[in-house]
């Protein structure tokens, strides 16, 4: 139930795309990779375990037609990834960005964004929503570098923002006719 796309032409060779489920074993270091991250970063603050915000979603809210879960793999491994789920009708919200930690530096992040903007709109969504947390501050920076419009005052101290979200007007069409909605 995984649907590879054909790699890109801003990907590198043995790079590819791979829209899958959180279910998929290629998932697998992604999801432990983000836990460790959530857990060092956010575990004293918050006072629970990474684990839950993982776990919070059923995989379901990641698979098609509900959501995606996309893996940037390189020769087969996943050296990047985030997924995406279905708010409303014009809206899905993305998620667990990752990028694995001997690859970063290298806008994967950047690339994973472009392709799951891409996915939502062939799918006829209009807006992406995001949120990172106060101790993200290179995920602040990304989402702003990529057009992610801040719903939060940008001079404010981090930790006083608390969940810092975002949001993007993607020019979607609807599948059906290729029209603008």
């Amino acid at each position: 139930m995984t649907d590879t796309h054909a790699a890109s032409p801003m990907l590198a060779p043995g790079d590819s795309f791979l829209h899958t489920t959180p279910l998929d074993p290629l998932a697998g270091p992604l999801l432990r990779d983000l836990e460790r991250e959530y857990d060092e970063r956010y575990c004293t603050p918050f006072g629970h375990p990474g684990a839950e915000e993982i776990n919070r979603y059923p995989a379901e809210a990641f698979t098609a037609p509900n959501g995606t879960f996309l893996l940037l793999l390189r020769n087969g491994s996943a050296i990047a990834g985030g997924a995406f789920m279905t708010i409303d009708e014009n809206t899905v919200e993305i998620k667990r960005v990752w990028t694995h930690p001997e690859h970063r530096g290298q806008h994967l992040a950047r690339l994973v964004l472009t392709e799951l903007e891409a996915e939502a709109s062939r799918r006829g969504f209009g807006e992406v929503v995001l949120s990172t947390g106060p101790r993200q501050p290179e995920a602040v920076h990304l989402y702003l570098a990529v057009g992610y419009t801040p719903q939060f005052d940008t001079e404010a101290d981090a930790d006083t923002v608390g969940i810092h979200e975002f949001r993007k007007q993607l020019s979607a069409r609807t599948p059906a006719t290729g029209m603008r909605r």
